[in-house]
């Protein structure tokens, strides 16, 4: 039975002070990246390459802020749900949205079996929320409702610029570096130099170490927008178990059934869709799905008390 002592929105992770965070988070995020991007293209190409690549940065910046969303449910081939198609899932996410006091977002469907869902959008009047054919498949309606209330929770707290924007440029790193690859050599090499041998070797190691400092980057504001996501949300449907149990069908679903289509969007799902053992588990972009269920289950033994007691348990 859901929980009706939880205490009024406002008091959870989308204050100003989560804003301005994100903000900061968002300007270093576009700070790295570009500095990224401005190697590569600068040790490739030398002056030229470094002109070429300081103006596609502008235009990825650009790109990435006003376009990030449409690319991102683009990759993942998501089509708008009409409100004929499921009525009861558009007045779910309508009322999640009043409660949470933003616009209604737009609903798209990802044509995949993987249980999974996402949000995107550079704010909430410009958001929208995707979700997987098989996520409606395993959820019942109170687990379904406490993932979109999450995902209602990263517009609210303002993650969804900085996941968008950290998937768009991190992915036109990672492809550019494969891409030069097939140029056969010619911009890795300097057969005029005497130290051409070094300094293919050296673009070689820029090529290999971008896309890995990329999603080191991605990392570093990734794993603490899940965890104030999931309190938000919580509060937002008023039901943390519901989403506590929602997470572990999840994690089980993307065990068995991976999902791999643009990996570089892969922070953006409320579970990681990638399959992976305990190496590559160091470089997830969400924090242990136990660590959140624990959270989870406390913040509902805990709803009784204060806002400050909720609080104290995301700290």
């Amino acid at each position: 039975m859901r929980n009706t002592s939880l205490p009024p929105m406002g008091t959870g992770g989308g204050g100003w002070g989560h804003r301005l965070g994100n903000a900061l988070k968002t300007t270093v995020l576009l700070a790295g990246l570009t500095a990224l991007l401005l190697v590569v293209g600068e040790r490739l190409g030398g002056p030229q390459g470094l002109i070429v690549a300081g103006f596609f940065v502008v235009v990825m910046n650009f790109t990435s802020y006003w376009f990030s969303d449409r690319i991102a449910l683009a990759m993942h081939g998501a089509q708008p749900l009409d409100y004929a198609e499921a009525p009861w899932l558009h007045a779910m996410v309508e009322r999640l949205a009043a409660r949470a006091g933003m616009p209604k977002p737009a609903i798209y469907l990802l044509p995949t079996r993987t249980p999974n869902a996402f949000a995107t959008g550079r704010n909430p009047e410009h958001a929208a929320v995707a979700v997987t054919a098989g996520l409606m498949d395993i959820l019942d309606q109170r687990e379904l409702e406490g993932v979109l209330a999450h995902e209602l929770a990263h517009v609210k707290n303002r993650d969804t610029l900085i996941g968008t924007v950290a998937a768009t440029l991190a992915g036109v790193i990672s492809y550019a570096a494969q891409m030069l690859f097939f140029f056969g050599g010619s911009l890795l090499s300097r057969d005029d130099d005497e130290d051409g041998l070094a300094h293919t070797l050296g673009n070689l190691g820029v090529l290999l170490v971008a896309p890995i400092a990329a999603t080191l980057l991605q990392l570093a504001v990734s794993r603490s927008r899940e965890y104030g996501a999931d309190a938000t949300g919580a509060q937002l449907c008023g039901d943390p178990d519901a989403l506590a149990d929602a997470l572990l069908k999840l994690e089980r679903g993307a065990e068995l059934m991976p999902y791999d289509r643009a990996p570089a969007t892969s922070h953006l799902f409320i579970v990681n869709p990638l399959s992976g053992g305990a190496i590559m588990g160091l470089f997830s972009t969400h924090p242990p799905i136990p660590e959140r269920v624990r959270r989870l289950r406390e913040m509902s033994a805990l709803t009784p008390r204060s806002p400050r007691a909720w609080r104290s348990v995301w700290a």
